[in-house]
């Protein structure tokens, strides 16, 4: 990644996209989802940055994106291995110690962040690289992809907080919240 896409934030044509989502079991659409966002990524030129995992819709958006000629590169945890059963088939699968070590080498290695579906570790993902773009450590796009509304009642709090005062609306406006794939992509591109 060139300097100037990091200083502006969004991808360039070489760009690393991150991408948080489930890595249990879920319903199919989830994983036509994945696999939607896997091959997109990939007709865009971008390397997918993920969890490392080859399974449920981690496993889905990884593959997806290999076959349409994608770079892939995982990133997990040495005791998440067997657990999340590591996606040897990554170009690149970085084994760290730590979930510390490991947000940090995919924040590293990616221009920009995109969210699927998930559950609470993808939800931890998703609130702390929002997080540091809102408090100026990065300038890079955070995008929630949510077709089906999988984060509705989440987006309805948060907007709670906003009333309520613990919250700016500014935050908010920090996370780029869309339901369309090609949509998110856009947006990850700046």
């Amino acid at each position: 990644m060139s300097a100037e896409a990091t200083e502006l934030g969004g991808p360039a044509a070489d760009a690393s996209v991150c991408v948080y989502c489930a890595s249990g079991p879920v319903p199919q659409h989830y994983l036509d989802l994945a696999a939607e966002v896997g091959r997109k990524i990939a007709k865009r030129g971008w390397t997918l940055v993920s969890g490392g995992g080859r399974v449920s819709m981690m496993g889905e958006l990884a593959r997806a994106a290999r076959a349409d000629g994608g770079r892939t590169v995982g990133v997990i945890p040495r005791a998440l291995l067997d657990k999340e059963v590591g996606d040897t088939d990554s170009d690149e699968l970085l084994v760290v110690d730590t979930m510390r070590e490991r947000k940090g080498l995919m924040d590293a290695h990616a221009s920009a962040f995109l969210t699927l579906p998930g559950g609470i570790g993808t939800c931890e993902e998703l609130f702390e690289i929002w997080t540091s773009r809102y408090l100026g450590m990065h300038a890079k796009p955070v995008v929630l992809l949510d077709p089906d509304g999988h984060y509705a009642g989440l987006l309805e709090w948060l907007r709670g907080m906003v009333d309520s005062g613990f919250a700016s609306a500014r935050s908010l406006e920090a996370l780029q919240v869309v339901n369309d794939v090609d949509e998110a992509l856009d947006r990850c591109a700046g």
